[in-house]
């Protein structure tokens, strides 16, 4: 740790620097406000120990200064004056501590000590934000499909804003991973991601997990209760299976979303919340709307920016990448090194219909790699694919209802010129499910 001593008095400065060079700590030292500046510039010291009373410009001056070029820098006030004001503004200005003298140097070590403590903190914490970070960056999030390089820019464009986003996919297509990207790609990746899932609870008990509760609020509640949307401070709040909450619930979620305040149960204070939402599910929330489970103003405020993320069985392509990607990420966890993998193995990975998407992909490989005795993985390891593919293995001119399903919708279209009006009356559905069928195909018009 290195630190930074400004102070008129060359008494003082050696004597300081003796000290703490004698704790191994570097120093550096300057005898005004200017030199300390230049200094600061030069040697970007963790740590300030200043003097209130300099010649030039004041303490209270250069810490302002230092606070505008690092908002984060830890700086010690020291001074002979005894007076209050002085010692409140140097603690409103962001002073870290305030030292009187003469100094006490077992007080100045005490305060040393616990910012050196604080400094190993926060770097580990720098440190494992990073690793995150690097963890959930676009690029590991594997896919050179058309419809998975859509998501990867879509990550990207919304990572540097607080705007709302809605993830709807298959379960186990990676939803919240794609949340997670987006959070810790983020300017706001050092505050929390608070993941909720809506489905695991009741109502009532849902209500308490997002607002909190105060002591009281019902039968059970001994103490206050901070909720996760209050957990997630400036951060994310991801509500994972959004589709499932109940009407009453959808209308306290639509009033904190359109006025980013709220009470706890039982409570009266009102609370704001800078937290980003990101809304996810594996249901139709379009079609939610249309039955009238969903309301439609909620449905909207949640889909400011919508990522749709394809199952895997749309993006065959990306299969091979896949299976080299968790294989890599699975030989690391378990300390293994399957790596080969026969034509006839792939060919029936690619081929399977994946209900279960990227997560049942991962524990395939994982239970594949477990019974492993070498780095072949071979059919023996994924039997349940190869027996499933003889159970479903259909004549060739049957083809699956949703490639029927997407030939019919472009075929449609095509008549139309891309009339969606026109296409609308042809196939009997509304607008809004003929977007939701575009862009669930991912079709386009031809040039």
């Amino acid at each position: 740790m290195k630190i930074l001593i400004v102070d008129d008095e060359a008494p003082i400065r050696e004597t300081l620097e003796m000290v703490l060079l004698g704790k191994g700590y570097a120093v550096v030292t300057a005898e005004d406000g200017p030199a300390a500046i230049s200094a600061f510039e030069r040697e970007l010291p963790d740590v300030v120990i200043l003097d209130v009373c300099l010649p030039q410009m004041s303490g209270i001056e250069v810490l302002r200064m230092l606070k505008k070029k690092h908002e984060q820098i830890t700086v010690i006030m020291i001074t002979a004056y005894h007076d209050m004001e002085t010692t409140i503004q140097a603690m409103k200005e962001g002073a870290y501590e305030y030292i009187r003298k003469p100094i006490d140097v077992d007080e100045l070590e005490i305060v040393i000590d616990k910012v050196a403590k604080n400094l190993r903190l926060v770097n580990r914490l720098e440190a494992l934000i990073t690793d995150i970070s690097r963890e959930y960056k676009a690029d590991n999030i594997v896919g050179k499909s058309r419809a998975m390089q859509q998501v990867f820019k879509t990550i990207a464009m919304v990572s540097e804003s607080r705007a709302t986003v809605l993830i709807q996919g298959e379960s186990g297509t990676g939803k919240e991973l794609i949340a997670k990207a987006i959070h810790y790609n983020s300017p706001f990746r050092k505050e929390p991601f608070v993941p909720v899932n809506c489905s695991s609870l009741v109502e009532t008990l849902l209500e308490s997990e997002l607002f909190g509760h105060e002591r009281g609020a019902f039968t059970g509640a001994v103490c206050r209760k901070t909720g996760k949307i209050e957990q997630a401070a400036s951060g994310t709040l991801l509500l994972d299976e959004i589709g499932d909450i109940s009407s009453v619930l959808q209308v306290k979620l639509l009033r904190f979303l359109q006025e980013k305040e709220f009470d706890r149960v039982g409570g009266n204070e009102r609370i704001k919340s800078a937290a980003r939402i990101i809304a996810a599910t594996n249901r139709d929330l379009l079609r939610l709307v249309e039955e009238n489970r969903f309301r439609e103003d909620l449905y909207f405020r949640l889909k400011v920016v919508e990522i749709h993320v394809p199952p895997l069985r749309e993006r065959k392509e990306d299969i091979p990448l896949l299976v080299d990607h968790l294989l890599h990420k699975i030989n690391i966890e378990l300390h293994k090194k399957v790596t080969q993998i026969p034509k006839d193995v792939m060919d029936a990975l690619i081929a399977y219909a994946w209900p279960g998407n990227v997560r049942e992909l991962e524990n395939l490989l994982t239970r594949a790699v477990v019974l492993s005795k070498g780095n072949v993985l071979l059919p023996d390891h994924i039997q349940d694919v190869f027996d499933h593919r003889r159970a479903y293995s259909r004549p060739a001119e049957i083809k699956p209802l949703c490639q029927v399903e997407m030939e019919h919708v472009r075929r449609a279209l095509t008549e139309t010129h891309w009339n969606k009006g026109r296409t609308c009356e042809l196939l009997g559905i509304s607008r809004p499910t003929l977007r939701d069928k575009i862009k669930k195909y991912n079709l386009h018009p031809s040039i």
